[in-house]
C-alpha cells in the first residue's frame, strides 16, 4: 500500500497536479484498491487534522510576518545590523547574515526575507563593490535562518505533527540558528577577503544608536514570545495571538505604516497561505493513515537497523535522503509524511526526537533555496533580475557549508540538546 501511494502520488506531482490534490487522491486511490473502508470516515480523519489548538499558531505567526512585511520593518533591521557590524570587513556580508537572523525572529518566513530585506540587502552590496552574483547568493542562502529561528512555521508544524512540545522546539531552534549564523559570517570573511570586496566604513556611535531606536520595537517581538515561553506565561499559540496584537498596534499606531483600511488585504492573505499548509495537512493526514495500517514505519526500523546500529551514521544516512526529498517536495507537506514513518523507528533506535525533529527542519529548508523547486531561489532570481543559472552559481559554496553545518549538528547533538536541557525545559 505504501508503495503504491508513494508511486502514484509522484506520478500525480510530476505531470503538474498541484501537491495536496495529488497525495489526497493517491491516498483514496490507495484506499479504495487495497481496503474496503467507508469514505466517509476519511473525511472525519482529514478534519481532524485541522482541528488542533496547537495548529492555531500557524495563521497567527503567518499574519505576524505578512504585517512586519507590509509595515516597512525590514529596512530598520538592516539599518541596525549595518550600524552594528557594517565596519567589519566584508561588513555588508556579516550585516546581511545578522539582519536575516533578526528579521527571521520577527517573520518567521524565508520568502518574506528574500522578498523584503533582499532587495535591500543586494542593492546595499552591489553599491558598495560586492560582486551581485555572490550579493544575491549571501541573500538566497541566510534566508534559511528564518526558517530556523522562532518562531519557526516549520518548527511548529513539526512539533504538532510528532506530539511534541511546540515551546521546547521553538528554543531548541535558537543554538543550530546562531550556530549557522556564525559560520555564515566565517565564510563570509574568508571569502570577501580572498575576493577583495566591500568598503571599509568607520564605526559610528550615533548612526548606532539612532538605527537601535529605530529598530528595537519590532526586535523586542521574539523576545516577547521567548520569554513568555520560557516564563511559563502563555503557550505557543497565546504567544502567537500577543505577536499579532503587538505587531498590529506597532505597524498601525506606532510607525504608522499600515492603514484600517489595508487590514482585509492582510487577513485574505493569511487566510490564502494557511489554507494551503492545512489542505496539505488533512491529506497528509490521509497518508500517514495508510503508513501506520501498512505498519511502514516498522518495516523502517527492520531496514535501518539492517544498515547500522549507531544513531549518528543512521541519522547521516536519513540527512542525505532528506535533502533529495527537499529538492523536489514541499517542506511542509514533507514534514507530514515523512515525521510519522521516520520518527519512530529512528526514535526506536536511539535518537533523540528533538534532534532530528530540528535537524529535519534543518534539512528541508535547504529545498528552499535549491532548484527545481526552490521557492526562495526564484523569488530571489525575481528581486535580483537574474537568471536562475546565476544565482544557484552564487548559492553554491555557501550550500556547501550549510549542508557541512547541518553534519556537525548532527555528529555533535548537545550543540541543539544542551541549551534546551540548561534553562530546564527538557531532560533527556
Amino acid at each position: 500500500m505504501s508503495l503504491a501511494l508513494l508511486l502514484l502520488f509522484f506520478i500525480l506531482f510530476m505531470i503538474g497536479v498541484p501537491l495536496p490534490v495529488s497525495l489526497g487522491a493517491a491516498g483514496v486511490g490507495v484506499l479504495c484498491v487495497y481496503t474496503d473502508m467507508p469514505l466517509d470516515l476519511l473525511s472525519n480523519s482529514m478534519f481532524s487534522a485541522m482541528n488542533s489548538f496547537m495548529l492555531v499558531a500557524v495563521p497567527l505567526f503567518i499574519m505576524v510576518g505578512i504585517i512586519m512585511d507590509r509595515g516597512g520593518v525590514a529596512e530598520r533591521i538592516f539599518d541596525f545590523a549595518n550600524a552594528l557590524f557594517g565596519w567589519l570587513p566584508g561588513g555588508l556580508g556579516h550585516v546581511n547574515v545578522i539582519a536575516s537572523l533578526i528579521f527571521g525572529g520577527v517573520s518567521g518566513s524565508s520568502v518574506a526575507d528574500v522578498a523584503s530585506l533582499g532587495r535591500i540587502e543586494i542593492n546595499a552590496m552591489t553599491r558598495n563593490n560586492y560582486s551581485r552574483r555572490y550579493s544575491v547568493g549571501i541573500s538566497l542562502a541566510t534566508s534559511v535562518l528564518a526558517s530556523i529561528i522562532p518562531p519557526s512555521i516549520l518548527m511548529i508544524i513539526a512539533g504538532s505533527t510528532a506530539n511534541e512540545s511546540i515551546g521546547l522546539l521553538l528554543v531548541a531552534g535558537i543554538a543550530p540558528g546562531v550556530f549557522m549564523c556564525f559560520c555564515f559570517m566565517a565564510y563570509n570573511h574568508f571569502y570577501t577577503k580572498m575576493k577583495r570586496m566591500g568598503t571599509h566604513v568607520p564605526f559610528n556611535w550615533s548612526n548606532l544608536y539612532r538605527a537601535t531606536l529605530r529598530a528595537l520595537p519590532p526586535m523586542l517581538t521574539p523576545l516577547i514570545l521567548l520569554y513568555g515561553i520560557f516564563d511559563g506565561r502563555f503557550t505557543p499559540t497565546e504567544a502567537a495571538g500577543i505577536a499579532v496584537f503587538y505587531t498590529l498596534v506597532l505597524s498601525i499606531a506606532f510607525y504608522r505604516t499600515i492603514a484600517v483600511r489595508e487590514l482585509p488585504a492582510v487577513f485574505r492573505d493569511t487566510a490564502k497561505t494557511t489554507g494551503t499548509i492545512l489542505f496539505i495537512a488533512a491529506t497528509a493526514k490521509l497518508a500517514g493513515w495508510i503508513f501506520t495500517y501498512d505498519s511502514l514505519p516498522v518495516k523502517m526500523a527492520a531496514l535501518m537497523s539492517s544498515i547500522t546500529d549507531n544513531p549518528t551514521v543512521l541519522l547521516l544516512i536519513v540527512f542525505a535522503f532528506l535533502i533529495v526529498v527537499g529538492m523536489f517536495m514541499d517542506a511542509i507537506a514533507s514534514l507530514y509524511i515523512l515525521i510519522p514513518v521516520l520518527l519512530p523507528p529512528l526514535a526506536k533506535l536511539g535518537v533523540n526526537p528533538i534532534h532530528f525533529l530540528v535537524i529535519l527542519v534543518l534539512a528541508l529548508t535547504l529545498g528552499l533555496i535549491t532548484p527545481p523547486v526552490g521557492v526562495c531561489l526564484y523569488a530571489a532570481a525575481q528581486v535580483a533580475e537574474m537568471d536562475i543559472e546565476e544565482v544557484i552559481k552564487g548559492t553554491f559554496g555557501l550550500t556547501v557549508m550549510i549542508v557541512v553545518s547541518i553534519a556537525i549538528l548532527i555528529v555533535f547533538p548537545a550543540i541543539i540538546i544542551w541549551p534546551v536541557t540548561a534553562v530546564g525545559l527538557y531532560s533527556p
